[in-house]
């Protein structure tokens, strides 16, 4: 696969897991279990996390060590949801383990959008001045308080 086309996929696939996790999260707000959406967020999830690793570096960049920390968060995500069924903790696994993975991508975009995005590019152009802190801070407390809210309205029903 050459390179363009590795990029344009793993955007596109991405895109999809932001897309489908944000309904996700709105599931676990309304208690609402969603499960063809929840599939699709935790395998494109999968999917861009995993295809991060196929763009050739000479070494390990931040965005590496963000792709493999979402990758264990994820598989324990699924192990709560899909092996353990949200019993007992597990449901809190799940719910702090989806609302995080959603969180690592959208941190990665954000992270994207002042690389590529020229307008911000000029406010950051390292990655580490105070509007890209900001703008971080900011997501990350927007994730803090809907995840906490997620993980106290979160209770399916059970199935019979």
């Amino acid at each position: 696969m050459d390179s363009q086309t590795l990029t344009l996929s793993h955007v596109v696939i991405s895109l999809i897991a932001i897309a489908s996790g944000f309904a996700v999260l709105y599931g676990l707000l309304t208690a609402a279990r969603m499960h063809g959406l929840t599939l699709l967020f935790l395998v494109t999830s999968v999917a861009t996390n995993a295809s991060g690793f196929l763009f050739h570096r000479e070494h390990i960049l931040p965005s590496h060590i963000v792709g493999a920390i979402a990758l264990v968060v994820l598989a324990i995500t699924m192990v709560a949801l899909y092996v353990n069924r949200l019993s007992g903790v597990w449901r809190g696994v799940y719910v702090i383990g989806a609302v995080m993975s959603l969180y690592f991508n959208m941190f990665v975009l954000v992270a994207q959008a002042f690389l590529k995005v020229p307008s911000l590019h000029e406010l950051a152009p390292k990655g580490s001045e105070p509007p890209f802190a900001i703008a971080q801070g900011v997501l990350l407390v927007i994730f803090i308080t809907v995840g906490t809210l997620a993980f106290k309205r979160f209770r399916p029903v059970a199935a019979r």
